[in-house]
């Protein structure tokens, strides 16, 4: 049997990966200091690489899927099918300059402000693509700089046409290059302590961002890989959806049976089954967490003995299509 190779993100993501691979049904054996984890399926291979070279890596083919985040697929503008987001690690991509700078409070008004000092404007981020698209699409950016590029500077090379606008590539700890290394920065924040804890503010939000799951569109035309690809991408997505829901068991009298399946939001048409004691059913459903507490005063006032379950997954097999004539539409449409 052929294996698929999955890379699985270190740093900040890798915690909650290795928890939803395990809340999915797979056993990871984990070494100190180890990128090579050892996983309960035969038919995966296993390897712990950086979230931004994941795109890089997947797109090329040396991995045949991979978890990262939509920001580094942003970032690299690889050519990867992506699969699902996992809706964990939201994170802001956001544009933040010191808190004492109190007229400054968008992107305009930091650009601006330069212009008219005759300064050239240093960012700091780990971003340079996306922070490039991001200050070209701002209207006051076009206004001065018309189409030029802001001049990237990295330690191997230094390109781009716009001396007013200086983005440099950080390596980390970015939010400590203001006020003496940098000007603004562009940079992820969860909570923004770190932001608050440098004495800076977030004027503008770049992107947001949350964990994916990405594929080698080559890989996806191979039947083998297909299949296992998509036993990855089936047992993921019953984790994200069963997060989002609530396994119920409630005891009805049979008077109140219809008005109840009247109220109930099931995921399907709900099991009912008769109790030994005649007049009395016990409705089985899947409903949607956040419909609980609006429903929740519908539910004592028409059944008895309520039972609770957060289910481990919730897998919707029929939604799975793993068709080649899908894969190949997909990429037809990609490449127009």
């Amino acid at each position: 049997m052929r294996r698929i190779k999955l890379a699985i993100p270190k740093g900040h993501l890798a915690e909650p990966t290795f928890r939803m691979l395990e809340q999915a049904g797979y056993v990871i054996y984990r070494r100190e200091a180890s990128y090579r984890p050892a996983i309960n399926d035969p038919g995966i291979e296993l390897r712990v690489l950086r979230p931004q070279e994941i795109p890089m890596f997947v797109s090329e083919g040396l991995q045949d899927v991979g978890i990262t985040g939509l920001d580094w697929l942003h970032e690299t503008r690889a050519d990867v099918e992506v699969l699902l987001n996992l809706e964990y690690s939201y994170v802001k991509l956001v544009l933040a300059v010191p808190k004492p700078w109190k007229e400054i409070n968008s992107l305009s008004d930091l650009l601006e402000k330069f212009a008219e000092r005759g300064r050239s404007l240093r960012i700091s981020t780990e971003y340079l693509n996306v922070s490039i698209d991001y200050l070209k699409k701002n209207p006051i950016y076009q206004r001065l700089y018309g189409d030029k590029d802001p001049i990237m500077i990295t330690p191997w090379w230094r390109k781009g046409e716009n001396k007013n606008v200086l983005l440099f590539l950080s390596f980390g700890a970015t939010e400590a290059k203001p006020p003496d290394n940098a000007d603004a920065v562009i940079d992820v924040t969860e909570t923004g302590a770190t932001l608050e804890q440098n004495d800076l503010k977030p004027i503008e939000t770049v992107m947001e961002s949350t964990a994916i799951l990405i594929a080698n569109r080559d890989a996806l035309r191979d039947h083998e890989k297909r299949e296992k690809i998509y036993d990855v991408l089936t047992l993921l997505k019953g984790v994200v959806d069963g997060r989002k829901k609530l396994h119920i068991f409630v005891n009805v009298h049979e008077e109140n049976l219809k008005r109840l399946l009247e109220s109930l939001p099931a995921l399907r048409k709900p099991t009912i089954s008769p109790l030994s004691e005649k007049g009395w059913y016990s409705v089985n459903t899947v409903i949607d967490r956040y419909s609980f507490l609006e429903i929740l005063p519908r539910l004592r006032s028409l059944a008895q003995g309520l039972v609770i379950y957060e289910p481990r997954q919730v897998l919707l097999l029929d939604e799975m299509d793993v068709g080649e004539e899908k894969i190949e539409r997909k990429s037809k449409d990609k490449d127009r």
